[in-house]
């Protein structure tokens, strides 16, 4: 998980400069926002997972990696569609986005499902 959420956050870092260098001439404000939020739940869910690493001997395990793997399944299907979305102007890819969000929901369920079941809360 740390190596996945290194890479990510990597992305998320170059995803970030590239649009704030590389796409503010190439596409509209609109387009250029879209590409902000994939970037930000993007950076937010790569923590996330930081952070469920470093809760992983204090709560229910099984819920935990439940809600690290919807948090990945996330940043793949939430940003990497609206990552596309901008680059390829493919309006349908938008419909794809909140399956990616539902994964985000889910794994915050998740974890709190994790968190009800210890001592720590």
């Amino acid at each position: 998980m740390i190596r996945g959420a290194a890479i990510s956050g990597f992305i998320g870092v170059g995803a970030g400069a590239f649009g704030a260098h590389g796409l503010k001439n190439l596409v509209d404000s609109a387009l250029l926002a879209v590409w902000h939020t994939a970037v930000l739940y993007q950076l937010i869910h790569t923590l996330a997972i930081l952070l469920l690493i470093g809760l992983a001997s204090h709560v229910n395990e099984t819920a935990l990696r439940w809600a690290g793997r919807l948090f990945a399944a996330g940043i793949v299907i939430f940003s990497g569609s609206l990552y596309v979305l901008v680059l390829t102007n493919i309006k349908w890819l938008g419909a794809i986005t909140p399956i990616g969000g539902m994964c985000f929901l889910a794994g915050w369920l998740c974890l709190a499902l994790a968190a009800s079941k210890t001592a720590i809360r």
